[in-house]
């Protein structure tokens, strides 16, 4: 019934700009990725009619786009919360690589648009 995670035993797979994804937990109620971001990447907007997603920055600083006409920056060891119906997109302006988890409630799963 428990079960550990491991980045290196997670279904992978890349997206984007050459993003990488690590799927941690994979459930229609719930999706935790772990994701890395090239320098200078971006992904692109969009939004999720149910899943609200929370974002939480491991290393680097990330940049979130909402509704058009909003940026927040968010740096390591901080979070962002996406209700569902919020167009967005994470950039990485950086010369770095960021790392980051995201959780979603219920899955994204068939839910991006």
């Amino acid at each position: 019934m428990y079960k550990k995670v491991s980045k290196n035993e997670a279904v992978h797979y890349i997206w984007g700009d050459g993003c990488d994804s690590w799927v941690f937990v994979d459930k229609d109620t719930l999706s935790v990725k772990l994701e890395s971001m090239p320098p200078n990447t971006r992904e692109n907007a969009h939004h999720h009619a149910k899943a609200s997603q929370f974002f939480y920055l491991i290393k680097g600083e990330a940049l979130f786009h909402i509704n058009g006409n909003e940026s927040v920056t968010v740096l390591a060891q901080e979070g962002l919360l996406i209700p569902p119906q919020t167009i967005h997109f994470i950039e990485n302006k950086s010369d770095e690589a960021i790392d980051f988890l995201v959780i979603s409630q219920p899955t994204t799963n068939n839910d991006r648009f």
